[in-house]
C-alpha cells in the first residue's frame, strides 16, 4: 500500500476556532468543534470534515478488524427499511415516537433503520436452509437513525450515528453463549485499543428483547447513564438493571391500622415534619396511565420512583402522569392523600421494600387525613413488585450487601442474547439433523463509533484540547513550522522524510499565522507527537514534544526521525 501523502494544513479545510460553541454543554462537543473535527449540520445531524472523519475511520478500522478476528462476516445493508417486518416483531409501534417513519410516493410505509435485527433475520432465513449452514454471525458498520426529542451534547446523543450492529444466529442456546462470549471478549479488545477506559456491567434488554444483557460504559463526566460499581465484590450494573430480592417482614405485632388527622399536609415533607417521623417511615404512592388505566406506584417516602424503570416494565405500553383532570374524574382518588387500602379498580405495584409484613404511614384517601400502622400483606395487597426506586449512592450491593458507589458514563456498547424474539416472530427455522425444522435463536451486538469517538474526547483531553491515542489520532505527527522560511523548508522536507518512512503526517505550513496559534492549534488538534521546526532549523536542530506526557527534547533531524519511526 502507498504511504499516505502528506497533509498540508494550508489547503486543508479545518478551521480551528479560539472560543466555545455557544451551544455546546459537554467538553466533547466543544473540542471537536473547535479542533475542526465536526460541524452541526441541524440539530442531532453533524458533518464529519477530514481530521475527524480520519479518526472515525480508525475507529472503523479497530472494529472491523476484531470483528473479523472471531470470524464475522461483514455485510452492508439498507437504512430505508419497509415496515412489515417491524410489524411482525411489534417494533413499528414499540419504538414510539423514536422512529424515523416516512411513506413514499405510493403510500407505502417505510422507517429509517435504528437497529437491524429484523433485517438480519430475514436475509437470514433467506440464505441458510439447513443446520450445516449455522453458527454465523454478520455484521455492518451503518448509519442509524432516532428521532431524539432533545438532541444534546454533539455527537454523544444525535439524530443520525455511526454503528457497528453484529448478529449470532445459532441452532441451540449453547452456541448463542459461544457466540456471546466471543462478541463480549472482541469488545474487550476493541476498547483496550481504543485506549478507553470502560465497565461492563450487567443491563435491560428495553425494546430489543431478549435475556441476558450487558452494556460497556465509559465512565465520564458527560455520560447519560448512572451505573453502580460494588468496592467488594464485581457486582456491577446500570442502575436500571438493579433488583432486589423481596423479604417479607413478621409484622403480626403491628397494632391495628388508624387513621390520623393530618391536615394540609399532602407532601411527603409536610407530613413527615407534621408527625415528626423520619420520611422513610412514610409510604410514597405515585399514580401514572398506563395506556390509559390508572396504576399506582409504592416506594418508601425518602425514595423517589425512577419513571424509566416503570416505563420499561410496561413497554411496550405507553406510561404517563395522572393529571388533575384524572383526580377530578375519580372522586375516590384524593391528591397528596393517596393510600393501598381501599383503592377499587387500581392495580398496585411497590418496590421490594414494601415487603409484605412492613408497616407505613400512608394515605386515606380522605382530604387531610393519613393512617398509621399501614401493613403490607395485611392491610393492603400488591398486586406486583418491581424494583422502581432510583439508586442512591450507598445503596447495599444486591451481591455482598456494601454499599455501592455511583459513576456517570457513556454508553459505547450493548450486546443481547435475544433468544427466539425474532426467530419465532419471523418464523426463522432450518432443517436439523434429523430432517425437522429447528428454530434458530440469536444474538445482537452493537458498538457506537462515533459514540466512541466522544467518549475518547471526553476521557482523554486536557486543558489545551484533545489527547488522542496512536491508534485513532488522525496522525501519527504533527509538524509545526515556526514561521520563517527556513523553517517551513525544514518543516516540509521533514515531513515528506517521515511520510516516506510510512507514517502519518500532518504539517502546519500555514503562512501568516503566528507561531503561538500554530502551537496552540497543535495541541487543540491533539495529534500524539508535535515535532517543531523552530529557532534552530538552522543547524538541522528541532523539538519533539510528547501531547500527552508534555515532554519534549531537541533533536537533530536524523534522530527525531529516527526515533519516530523506532
Amino acid at each position: 500500500m502507498a504511504n499516505a501523502p502528506v497533509q498540508r494544513m494550508s489547503q486543508l479545510m479545518a478551521k480551528t476556532l479560539r472560543d466555545d460553541p455557544a451551544d455546546a454543554e459537554v467538553l466533547s462537543h466543544k473540542l471537536l468543534v473547535r479542533a475542526g473535527y465536526v460541524r452541526r449540520t441541524a440539530a442531532g445531524i453533524w458533518s464529519w470534515l477530514p481530521l475527524g472523519k480520519k479518526v472515525l475511520a480508525n475507529v472503523e478500522r479497530i472494529v472491523r478488524e476484531e470483528m473479523d478476528a472471531i470470524g464475522a462476516q461483514e455485510v452492508s445493508l439498507p437504512a430505508l427499511l419497509p415496515r412489515e417486518p417491524y410489524e411482525a416483531t411489534g417494533r413499528w409501534d414499540e419504538y414510539g415516537q423514536e422512529l424515523f417513519r416516512l411513506k413514499d410516493r405510493k403510500g407505502g410505509d417505510y422507517l429509517l433503520g435504528p437497529t437491524h435485527e429484523e433485517i438480519f433475520t430475514l436475509l437470514v432465513k433467506d440464505q441458510c436452509s439447513s443446520y450445516k449452514d449455522l453458527p454465523v454471525v454478520l455484521y455492518q458498520i451503518q448509519t442509524k437513525f432516532r428521532d431524539e426529542a432533545r438532541p444534546r451534547a454533539g455527537i454523544l446523543r444525535g439524530r443520525e450515528f455511526l454503528m457497528k450492529d453484529s448478529y449470532s444466529f445459532d441452532l441451540e442456546d449453547e452456541g448463542l453463549a459461544r457466540s456471546y462470549a466471543l462478541h463480549r471478549e472482541a469488545y474487550q479488545r476493541v476498547f483496550e485499543r481504543l485506549g478507553l477506559d470502560y465497565r461492563v456491567v450487567a443491563a435491560t434488554a428495553g425494546a430489543m428483547g431478549g435475556s441476558k444483557s450487558e452494556e460497556f460504559l465509559a465512565p465520564a463526566e458527560a455520560g447519560e447513564d448512572t451505573f453502580a460499581d460494588c468496592p467488594n465484590c464485581d457486582f456491577a450494573a446500570n442502575t436500571e438493571a438493579i433488583s432486589y430480592e423481596l423479604q417479607p417482614v413478621d409484622g403480626s405485632a403491628v397494632a391495628a391500622a388508624e387513621e390520623i388527622p393530618t391536615p394540609d399536609t399532602p407532601t411527603i415533607e409536610t407530613l413527615a415534619a407534621h408527625l415528626g417521623v423520619p420520611a422513610s417511615a412514610t409510604l410514597k404512592n405515585l399514580l401514572v396511565k398506563v395506556d390509559g388505566e390508572i396504576v399506582a406506584v409504592g416506594v418508601p417516602g425518602d425514595r423517589e420512583v425512577d419513571l424509566g424503570k416503570v416505563e420499561e416494565h410496561f413497554a411496550p405500553a405507553s406510561v404517563e402522569m395522572v393529571t388533575e383532570a384524572d383526580f377530578a374524574e375519580r372522586g375516590d382518588l384524593v391528591r397528596g392523600y393517596v393510600g393501598p387500602q381501599g383503592l377499587d379498580k387500581v392495580k398496585y405495584l411497590a418496590d421490594p421494600r414494601v415487603a409484605p409484613g412492613t408497616a407505613w404511614i400512608t394515605g386515606a384517601n380522605k382530604e387531610g387525613t393519613h393512617a398509621k400502622n399501614v401493613v403490607a400483606g395485611r392491610d393492603f395487597e400488591v398486586d406486583e413488585y418491581v424494583d422502581v426506586v432510583v439508586v442512591q449512592e450507598g445503596d447495599p450491593c444486591p451481591k455482598c450487601g456494601t454499599g455501592l458507589k455511583l459513576d456517570r458514563a457513556i454508553e459505547i456498547g450493548h450486546i443481547f442474547q435475544l433468544g427466539r424474539k425474532y426467530a419465532d416472530a419471523l418464523k426463522l427455522d432450518v432443517l436439523g439433523q434429523n430432517g425437522k425444522p429447528v428454530r434458530v435463536t440469536m444474538g445482537s451486538y452493537g458498538i457506537g463509533v462515533s459514540r466512541a469517538v466522544a467518549a475518547l474526547a471526553e476521557q482523554t483531553a486536557d486543558d489545551k484540547g484533545l489527547c488522542w491515542s496512536a491508534e485513532v489520532a488522525p496522525a501519527d505527527v504533527h509538524v509545526v513550522a515556526a514561521g520563517k522560511a527556513l523553517q517551513t523548508e525544514l518543516a516540509l522536507d521533514v515531513s515528506e522524510k517521515l511520510s516516506a518512512a510510512g507514517l502519518r503526517v500532518l504539517v502546519d505550513d500555514r503562512a501568516g499565522v503566528s507561531p503561538g496559534v500554530k502551537f496552540t492549534d497543535s495541541e487543540l488538534i491533539g495529534v500524539p507527537k508535535i515535532l517543531v521546526a523552530g529557532r534552530r532549523a538552522g543547524e538541522g536542530v528541532v523539538e519533539l514534544k510528547d501531547r500527552r506526557t508534555g515532554e519534549r527534547e531537541e533533536l537533530t533531524v536524523e534522530e527525531a526521525i529516527a526515533r519516530l519511526t523506532a
